[in-house]
């Protein structure tokens, strides 16, 4: 029996470099890691309503497919992966094959 994985949304905000490899390496639907804090704000919209957002401000973000799947998530490598949030937070082992730059 295949597992199918729910996909979460989440705005993030990103800066520089970061920003600039998201943009040229990543696609939607690509997965990464971010680690950052939460943060809301309000805004009053055109139309004079109130607007509340809560997003993440990224302090890192981590490539987690490779570059050779194009942001398109392989079945197969999935499956081999298993849970990538599985080492909270403690280093992963990734081969320099594996990085999109």
């Amino acid at each position: 029996m295949q597992s199918v994985r729910e996909a979460d949304f989440i705005n993030c905000t990103a800066w520089g470099k970061q920003a600039k490899n998201l943009a040229n390496y990543m696609n939607k639907g690509s997965q990464v890691g971010v680690t950052g804090r939460i943060q809301s704000r309000s805004y009053e919209n055109n139309e004079g309503r109130h607007i509340f957002i809560t997003e993440i401000v990224a302090d890192q973000i981590a490539f987690l497919e490779s570059k050779k799947q194009g942001g398109q998530p392989n079945q197969q490598n999935n499956q081999q992966q298993g849970d990538p949030f599985k080492n909270a937070g403690e280093p992963i082992d990734i081969n320099d094959e594996d990085l999109p730059f």
